[in-house]
């Protein structure tokens, strides 16, 4: 099965730039795309200093939805939110000031990750952090999801002036360029041994995914079958047993929800997908959550996205009114937002 291969470079234009991220690209695409994957032939998507999030968003999207081996690599720069203190990946306009709308969420990532099956997606990572997402990083770890494997180093801020090269992920294209992937564990290590002398108090990454006993797991695998009912009926058990265990409003009993509601996405039910969304946002809204709360923003917005993807219009009329009155509460970090359910409603209930 061909391989997918996802090579994301931003740090921003100007004096905020701590990395000359994109610099490593021309390495990394001299690559072949094979080698990149480790599978005999794979699909290569490269992002050069981007500029909208949302952009961003959607070709990640896609990467996570193909069927074979996934593998992404990332180098850029980490800021903290100053609103909820989350690390972003900087992107080309991103400023101090505008990490909440001009950078990508990490916790973006890991999300689109989560429902692939464990072993088949890997993260090849070369990031660079300023003093306060330093800080942040030591108290708590990044974390990238359950079932992908991950690799790589986090840089503290460096002294010298200007940008700073990206040396793991450099050393990493130049190792594939010999036209051999190791092992993913031995090609790591070896680009740590060429930077060694340079990099003593990186934070190494190394995280493998959970074992296949994870329910996540069979999930997944059902998942790439094509067996859809099956998926939701074993997420629906657990979902079942959490909220007995719980309580309905429990991280454990929304977190299956969750994927439940990302399972009639992949199944093409809109429909059932944003109606999940809603209810989750819902719920977490009801038990106290602020409207910026991550997962708050996350369930409106992919309400949001599922509804736009619904084509029978009296079913999007019907879930139109719910989806807008939540967008008032929660405007998200696309501006317009708002704006665009109303108009689209407007058109739905004139067509009616």
């Amino acid at each position: 099965m061909p391989g997918t291969v996802l090579l994301l470079a931003a740090s921003p234009l100007g004096r905020g730039r701590l990395v000359d991220a994109a610099g490593v690209l021309p390495v990394l695409a001299a690559v072949a795309p094979g080698v990149l994957s480790g599978t005999d032939t794979a699909n290569v998507v490269e992002l050069a200093d981007p500029l909208e999030p949302q952009a961003v968003l959607t070709r990640l999207r896609a990467a996570a939805a193909a069927p074979g081996p996934l593998t992404v690599y990332i180098t850029g720069q980490l800021h903290l939110d100053r609103r909820q203190h989350q690390p972003h990946l900087a992107l080309a306009r991103t400023t101090p000031a505008t990490v909440r709308y001009t950078a990508l969420p990490w916790h973006w990532i890991r999300e689109e990750l989560r429902l692939r099956s464990a072993g088949s997606t890997a993260l090849f990572v070369d990031l660079h952090a300023d003093a306060e997402t330093w800080q942040h990083l030591a108290r708590r770890p990044l974390d990238s999801g359950r079932t992908s494997a991950v690799y790589g180093r986090i840089a503290p801020p460096s002294k010298q002036r200007g940008p700073t090269e990206p040396s793991y992920m450099r050393a990493v294209a130049t190792l594939l360029r010999s036209g051999h992937r190791p092992p993913l564990e031995q090609l790591h290590q070896q680009a740590l041994a060429r930077i060694a002398d340079e990099a003593p108090g990186n934070i190494v990454l190394t995280a493998r995914p959970r074992p296949t006993g994870d329910p996540h797991a069979a999930i997944s695998a059902a998942v790439q079958a094509g067996r859809h009912a099956d998926a939701d009926a074993l997420a629906a058990q657990h979902e079942q047993g959490a909220v007995h265990t719980h309580g309905p409003a429990s991280d454990e009993a929304l977190h299956w929800a969750e994927v439940r509601a990302d399972l009639a996405m992949f199944a093409g039910d809109p429909v059932r997908s944003c109606r999940a969304w809603l209810r989750v946002a819902g719920v977490r809204l009801a038990a106290g959550q602020a409207v910026d709360t991550p997962a708050v923003e996350a369930a409106v917005d992919r309400a949001h996205h599922q509804w736009g993807c619904i084509k029978d219009a009296a079913r999007a009329r019907e879930l139109g009114p719910a989806l807008a009155e939540l967008r008032f509460r929660v405007p998200g970090r696309r501006q317009g937002a708002l704006e665009n359910v109303q108009r689209h409603l407007r058109q739905l209930q004139s067509a009616g």
